[in-house]
Protein backbone atom coordinates (compact mmCIF):
# COMPACT_ATOMS: atom_id res chain seq x y z
CA UNK A 1 0.00 0.00 0.00
CA UNK A 2 0.98 3.87 -0.66
CA UNK A 3 1.78 5.83 2.62
CA UNK A 4 0.97 8.97 3.03
CA UNK A 5 3.73 11.70 4.36
CA UNK A 6 2.40 15.31 5.45
CA UNK A 7 4.85 17.54 5.35
CA UNK A 8 4.29 20.56 7.47
CA UNK A 9 7.20 23.05 5.88
CA UNK A 10 6.72 26.97 4.72
CA UNK A 11 10.04 26.74 3.04
CA UNK A 12 8.46 25.70 -1.07
CA UNK A 13 12.26 24.62 -1.91
CA UNK A 14 11.77 22.25 0.84
CA UNK A 15 8.49 21.05 -0.58
CA UNK A 16 9.24 20.53 -3.73
CA UNK A 17 12.66 18.98 -2.53
CA UNK A 18 10.20 16.46 -0.28
CA UNK A 19 7.98 15.84 -2.46
CA UNK A 20 9.82 14.79 -5.64
CA UNK A 21 12.05 12.46 -3.09
CA UNK A 22 8.99 11.01 -1.29
CA UNK A 23 7.06 10.18 -4.73
CA UNK A 24 10.44 8.77 -5.96
CA UNK A 25 10.59 6.21 -2.72
CA UNK A 26 6.68 5.44 -3.82
CA UNK A 27 4.97 7.46 -0.95
CA UNK A 28 2.14 9.61 -1.35
CA UNK A 29 3.18 13.48 -0.88
CA UNK A 30 0.89 15.68 1.62
CA UNK A 31 2.03 19.11 1.75
CA UNK A 32 1.43 22.00 4.20
CA UNK A 33 3.20 25.09 5.30
CA UNK A 34 1.26 26.61 7.52
CA UNK A 35 -0.16 25.92 11.01
CA UNK A 36 -4.11 26.05 10.19
CA UNK A 37 -3.28 24.20 6.88
CA UNK A 38 -1.32 21.50 8.28
CA UNK A 39 -4.12 21.00 11.03
CA UNK A 40 -6.82 20.52 8.16
CA UNK A 41 -4.67 18.26 5.89
CA UNK A 42 -4.18 15.92 8.57
CA UNK A 43 -7.67 15.46 9.22
CA UNK A 44 -9.02 14.97 5.77
CA UNK A 45 -6.14 12.70 4.63
CA UNK A 46 -5.08 10.85 8.10
CA UNK A 47 -1.71 10.59 7.02
CA UNK A 48 0.50 7.44 8.38
CA UNK A 49 3.58 9.88 8.98
CA UNK A 50 4.01 13.67 9.67
CA UNK A 51 7.32 15.60 8.61
CA UNK A 52 6.95 18.57 10.95
CA UNK A 53 9.02 22.12 10.89
CA UNK A 54 8.51 24.16 13.97
CA UNK A 55 9.08 27.52 12.89
CA UNK A 56 5.92 28.21 10.71
CA UNK A 57 4.28 31.76 9.78
CA UNK A 58 1.10 31.35 12.64
CA UNK A 59 2.77 29.44 15.15
CA UNK A 60 4.82 26.80 16.33
CA UNK A 61 5.08 23.15 15.21
CA UNK A 62 4.86 22.08 18.77
CA UNK A 63 1.35 23.30 18.88
CA UNK A 64 0.39 20.92 16.03
CA UNK A 65 1.96 18.29 17.98
CA UNK A 66 0.20 18.98 20.89
CA UNK A 67 -3.11 18.70 18.84
CA UNK A 68 -2.16 15.34 16.99
CA UNK A 69 -1.26 13.61 20.38
CA UNK A 70 -4.67 14.46 21.87
CA UNK A 71 -6.31 12.59 19.78
CA UNK A 72 -3.52 9.86 17.14
CA UNK A 73 -0.91 8.00 17.73
CA UNK A 74 0.48 8.65 13.90
CA UNK A 75 4.13 8.95 14.09
CA UNK A 76 6.16 12.62 14.06
CA UNK A 77 9.47 13.83 12.84
CA UNK A 78 10.42 16.79 14.11
CA UNK A 79 13.07 19.24 11.29
CA UNK A 80 14.37 21.64 13.44
CA UNK A 81 17.34 24.22 13.37
CA UNK A 82 17.37 24.07 17.20
CA UNK A 83 19.84 22.22 18.00
CA UNK A 84 20.36 22.13 21.63
CA UNK A 85 20.11 19.05 23.86
CA UNK A 86 17.06 20.97 26.11
CA UNK A 87 14.94 21.52 22.95
CA UNK A 88 15.48 17.71 21.53
CA UNK A 89 14.11 16.64 25.31
CA UNK A 90 11.21 19.04 25.25
CA UNK A 91 10.52 17.75 22.40
CA UNK A 92 10.12 13.58 22.67
CA UNK A 93 8.63 14.53 25.52
CA UNK A 94 5.81 16.40 24.10
CA UNK A 95 5.09 13.11 21.59
CA UNK A 96 7.68 13.55 18.89
CA UNK A 97 9.07 10.01 17.41
CA UNK A 98 12.41 11.34 15.90
CA UNK A 99 13.92 14.39 15.47
CA UNK A 100 16.53 15.67 12.45
CA UNK A 101 18.62 18.68 12.35
CA UNK A 102 18.60 20.91 9.23
CA UNK A 103 19.99 21.07 7.16
CA UNK A 104 19.53 17.33 6.72
CA UNK A 105 20.24 14.49 3.99
CA UNK A 106 17.05 13.14 2.23
CA UNK A 107 18.72 9.94 2.48
CA UNK A 108 18.60 9.88 6.34
CA UNK A 109 15.86 11.61 6.61
CA UNK A 110 13.91 8.54 4.24
CA UNK A 111 15.52 5.84 6.45
CA UNK A 112 14.07 7.57 9.46
CA UNK A 113 10.43 7.48 7.76
CA UNK A 114 10.67 3.61 7.09
CA UNK A 115 11.91 3.30 10.52
CA UNK A 116 8.85 4.91 11.73
CA UNK A 117 6.56 3.13 8.92
CA UNK A 118 8.17 -0.22 10.09
CA UNK A 119 7.42 0.51 13.86
CA UNK A 120 3.76 1.40 12.89
CA UNK A 121 2.99 -1.86 10.95
CA UNK A 122 4.89 -4.10 13.46
CA UNK A 123 2.89 -2.72 16.19
CA UNK A 124 -0.61 -3.08 14.88
CA UNK A 125 0.52 -6.50 13.30
CA UNK A 126 0.89 -7.86 17.27
CA UNK A 127 -2.46 -6.49 18.30
CA UNK A 128 -4.83 -9.55 19.45
CA UNK A 129 -7.42 -7.07 19.59
CA UNK A 130 -8.76 -4.55 16.58
CA UNK A 131 -10.96 -1.80 17.14
CA UNK A 132 -12.11 0.62 14.73
CA UNK A 133 -15.65 3.24 15.62
CA UNK A 134 -17.72 -0.07 16.53
CA UNK A 135 -16.22 -2.85 14.97
CA UNK A 136 -13.69 -5.26 16.38
CA UNK A 137 -11.73 -8.56 15.71
CA UNK A 138 -10.21 -10.96 17.89
CA UNK A 139 -7.05 -12.47 15.88
CA UNK A 140 -6.55 -15.00 18.40
CA UNK A 141 -10.13 -16.74 18.22
CA UNK A 142 -11.11 -15.62 15.19
CA UNK A 143 -14.28 -13.17 16.36
CA UNK A 144 -15.59 -10.19 15.05
CA UNK A 145 -18.40 -7.70 16.69
CA UNK A 146 -20.42 -4.73 15.57
CA UNK A 147 -21.71 -2.81 18.30
CA UNK A 148 -20.90 -5.97 20.29
CA UNK A 149 -22.97 -8.14 18.33
CA UNK A 150 -20.74 -11.02 17.23
CA UNK A 151 -21.10 -11.49 13.16
CA UNK A 152 -19.65 -14.50 12.16
CA UNK A 153 -17.03 -14.25 9.07
CA UNK A 154 -15.71 -16.86 6.41
CA UNK A 155 -12.09 -16.97 6.70
CA UNK A 156 -11.50 -15.21 3.66
CA UNK A 157 -14.09 -12.39 5.01
CA UNK A 158 -12.21 -11.80 8.43
CA UNK A 159 -8.37 -11.43 6.16
CA UNK A 160 -10.01 -8.53 4.36
CA UNK A 161 -11.46 -6.98 7.40
CA UNK A 162 -8.56 -7.58 9.10
CA UNK A 163 -6.63 -6.06 6.54
CA UNK A 164 -8.62 -2.96 6.54
CA UNK A 165 -8.22 -2.68 10.42
CA UNK A 166 -4.33 -2.62 10.73
CA UNK A 167 -4.34 0.66 8.97
CA UNK A 168 -8.30 2.00 9.83
CA UNK A 169 -9.33 4.86 7.78
CA UNK A 170 -6.65 4.12 5.17
CA UNK A 171 -7.36 2.84 1.24
CA UNK A 172 -6.23 -0.60 0.74
CA UNK A 173 -5.49 -1.28 -2.41
CA UNK A 174 -7.17 -4.33 -4.57
CA UNK A 175 -4.21 -5.48 -5.53
CA UNK A 176 -2.40 -5.44 -1.66
CA UNK A 177 -5.92 -7.13 -0.72
CA UNK A 178 -5.90 -10.10 -3.47
CA UNK A 179 -2.92 -10.76 -2.57
CA UNK A 180 -3.06 -11.11 0.73
CA UNK A 181 -5.95 -12.65 1.11
CA UNK A 182 -6.15 -14.60 -2.49
CA UNK A 183 -2.43 -15.09 -2.87
CA UNK A 184 0.06 -14.28 -5.26
CA UNK A 185 -1.50 -15.85 -8.80
CA UNK A 186 -5.07 -13.69 -7.81
CA UNK A 187 -3.96 -10.36 -8.27
CA UNK A 188 -6.66 -9.67 -11.38
CA UNK A 189 -9.59 -11.04 -9.93
CA UNK A 190 -11.25 -7.93 -8.95
CA UNK A 191 -14.61 -9.98 -8.88
CA UNK A 192 -13.50 -11.55 -5.92
CA UNK A 193 -13.13 -8.31 -3.99
CA UNK A 194 -16.43 -7.41 -5.47
CA UNK A 195 -18.32 -10.55 -4.29
CA UNK A 196 -17.10 -10.65 -0.47
CA UNK A 197 -17.48 -6.95 -0.37
CA UNK A 198 -21.52 -7.90 -1.39
CA UNK A 199 -21.55 -10.91 1.54
CA UNK A 200 -19.88 -8.52 4.01
CA UNK A 201 -22.50 -5.43 3.10
CA UNK A 202 -25.00 -8.08 4.53
CA UNK A 203 -23.35 -9.05 7.40
CA UNK A 204 -22.53 -5.78 8.66
CA UNK A 205 -26.59 -4.00 7.22
CA UNK A 206 -23.93 -1.80 5.16
CA UNK A 207 -26.19 -0.68 2.31
CA UNK A 208 -23.85 -0.35 -0.90
CA UNK A 209 -25.59 3.60 -1.48
CA UNK A 210 -24.85 4.38 2.22
CA UNK A 211 -21.49 2.31 2.61
CA UNK A 212 -21.40 3.48 6.09
CA UNK A 213 -18.70 1.07 7.39
CA UNK A 214 -17.15 -0.27 4.41
CA UNK A 215 -16.12 2.64 1.59
CA UNK A 216 -15.46 1.67 -2.11
CA UNK A 217 -13.05 3.63 -4.24
CA UNK A 218 -13.97 2.42 -7.18
CA UNK A 219 -11.07 0.76 -9.24
CA UNK A 220 -8.57 1.04 -6.58
CA UNK A 221 -9.49 -0.11 -2.96
CA UNK A 222 -11.67 0.28 -0.09
CA UNK A 223 -11.28 1.52 3.37
CA UNK A 224 -12.86 2.03 7.09
CA UNK A 225 -15.48 4.47 7.34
Amino acid sequence: MNYKILVVDDEPQIQTFMRISLATEGFDYVGADTLAMAIVQFEHFKPHVVVLDLGLPDGDGIEFLSMVRKSSRTPVLILTARDQEEEKIRLLEAGANDYLSKPFGIRELIVRIKVLLRDLVSESFSKDILTFSALKLQRSTHQCWLYDTEVILTKKEFAFIEMLMITPGQLVKQTHLLKEVWGESHTDDTHYLRVLVSQLRKKFNDSADEQQLIKTESGIGYRLV
